[in-house]
């Protein structure tokens, strides 16, 4: 069975650093750092060439935010009807 880690605990086992990553990747900076930090869910093309460079499969990553994603525009609890 395939082991699911987060990319940052595959950068760690496989003792690859953001720099050697970016390169390998071939992202731009800024989206690779948002992938990495969790704030940025990546395409199926990304997710194929992070895992290509790291040596595995992208299913193997667990993928997606690792921090809730909060709505802040739209209506509120201020608008509509009171209970």
């Amino acid at each position: 069975m395939d082991k699911i880690k987060s990319l940052v605990e595959w950068m760690s086992d496989r003792g690859i650093g953001m720099e050697q990553l970016l390169e390998a990747a071939a992202l731009d900076r800024k989206v690779l750092s948002a992938i990495v930090q969790g704030r940025y869910t990546p395409s199926p093309q990304q997710r194929q060439r992070v895992a290509a460079a790291l040596g595995i499969r992208p299913e193997q990553i667990a993928w997606g935010h690792t921090a809730p994603v909060e709505h802040i525009y739209g209506h509120g609890p201020q608008f509509g009807r009171s209970p």
